[in-house]
């Protein structure tokens, strides 16, 4: 499936927006949920406060897109030579998540555990609008980088938060890695996905 909903590249200046728009969209996952349990509301503070540090390394190391309005958003991450560590991070995070910040390491240390080392693009964060999901907006931001790294000859990551993600990302090329990701202290299971890039004729590059 193709879309022809126009992306935009978005500007460092709109971190904190991009952040609050991918905490908004998550803070409803098994993920989120387990990250900071029970109350809604700080979680998606929270949530937004982390993807900023985040979204901001993006644009320093990465790409950050935006579709229908800003309403979705794409950050990737290009992971084809080291990835400097962001600036104060650890002291950074323990000043956000407080009571969480255990949780915030567990995620972060699994990540890092299952990530690979060969050259690729990292889709660290897609995010849509829970009410503008399923329209395609997803669809835009995902086809549009793809597009770019089959020209260029480059594989993709990601970490599908849940079964539905999991199934959007099969449908554009990207397979399971065959390692499980399950978080501890009862924590959902994750799925691990990498996309080799194709051909202009649709064969394998």
């Amino acid at each position: 499936m193709t879309s022809m909903l126009p992306v935009r590249r978005a500007e460092p200046a709109q971190a904190d927006m991009v952040a609050r728009r991918i905490a908004g969209a998550f803070a409803k996952m098994a993920v989120a949920e387990w990250l900071v349990p029970n109350d809604e509301e700080e979680r998606e503070r929270l949530l937004a406060q982390q993807f900023t540090l985040i979204v901001e390394h993006a644009f320093r190391h990465g790409e950050v897109w935006t579709v229908f309005a800003d309403k979705g958003a794409a950050v990737w991450f290009h992971r084809d030579k080291p990835l400097p560590p962001i600036d104060g991070y650890d002291e950074r995070l323990a000043e956000i998540c407080g009571r969480h910040l255990d949780r915030f390491r567990a995620l972060d240390d699994a990540f890092e555990q299952h990530h690979p080392s060969e050259p690729h693009h990292h889709l660290a964060f897609l995010a849509v609008e829970p009410y503008l999901q399923r329209m395609g907006l997803g669809t835009a931001l995902l086809d549009d980088h793809l597009r770019q790294l089959d020209l260029l000859g480059m594989p993709a990551y990601l970490e599908a938060s849940d079964e539905r993600s999991r199934r959007l990302y099969l449908r554009h090329g990207f397979l399971d890695t065959g390692r499980r990701l399950l978080l501890p202290r009862g924590g959902p299971e994750m799925f691990p996905m990498q996309r080799e890039p194709t051909d202009p004729d649709g064969g394998l590059g």
